[in-house]
């Protein structure tokens, strides 16, 4: 006579019931999501803005824009891990206070051009200027694409009052009249004039 299958027991059961399985692989990983992340939201050097950091003007907050929007985090990283060789290239390390009013960060770790975030101030607005053009007549190794366009295009003045008023709302310390002198702030400005602006600004505020 066939002997009658043992049932299975114990982590063998676990092993061998595929929606098991996948429940308690969700149950860990949801455990161990909450440990790590929750207690951020408690910590001061994650939640507040680190010494000297300040919003960005309506002329930077353009700038920004337009560095999302035209892909510059694809090939730029803007955050400074605490290694040697990385600060000794770029400055002080990075750290999330510095981040705070910046919705989205740009931390990560893709890097087909140098780290960004310690750009500021290095290079003077014409040099930003010759760059974001013509890249290869500075740097004639750079695989960048130029960017002449920006320098025709006018800030869009009319979105950025609003726009101040939504970062407000998740905790941008923007005031009544920083939102109201936020189009005439940019006015006869280009998007190049705005980009040059918010790089000269990264990482200013560690010295």
């Amino acid at each position: 006579m066939a002997a009658t299958p043992r049932p299975a027991t114990g982590h063998e059961r676990i092993e061998t019931n595929n929606l098991l399985m996948i429940v308690l692989i969700l149950v860990v990983i949801a455990i161990g999501g909450i440990v790590e992340i929750v207690p951020l939201f408690f910590q001061r050097s994650t939640t507040q803005a680190a010494p000297g950091v300040k919003p960005y003007t309506a002329l930077q907050l353009a700038g920004r824009d337009v560095y999302l929007r035209e892909g510059c985090y694809n090939c730029h990283s803007q955050m400074i891990r605490p290694f040697r060789a990385e600060t000794l290239r770029y400055g002080p390390y990075s750290t999330a206070g510095e981040f705070v009013y910046d919705h989205p960060f740009q931390w990560g770790s893709k890097r087909t051009g140098p780290d960004l975030h310690r750009v500021g101030g290095r290079y003077s607005d014409d040099w930003h200027r010759l760059h974001l053009i013509a890249p290869r007549d500075l740097v004639p190794e750079s695989n960048m694409p130029g960017y002449p366009w920006l320098d025709r295009q006018p800030v869009d003045a009319k979105a950025l009052p609003s726009h101040l008023r939504a970062l407000r709302l998740v905790g941008v310390p923007y005031s009544d009249a920083d939102i109201a002198g936020a189009a005439a702030a940019v006015a006869g400005k280009t998007e190049l004039d705005a980009l040059v602006a918010y790089l000269q600004v990264l990482g200013t505020a560690v010295k």
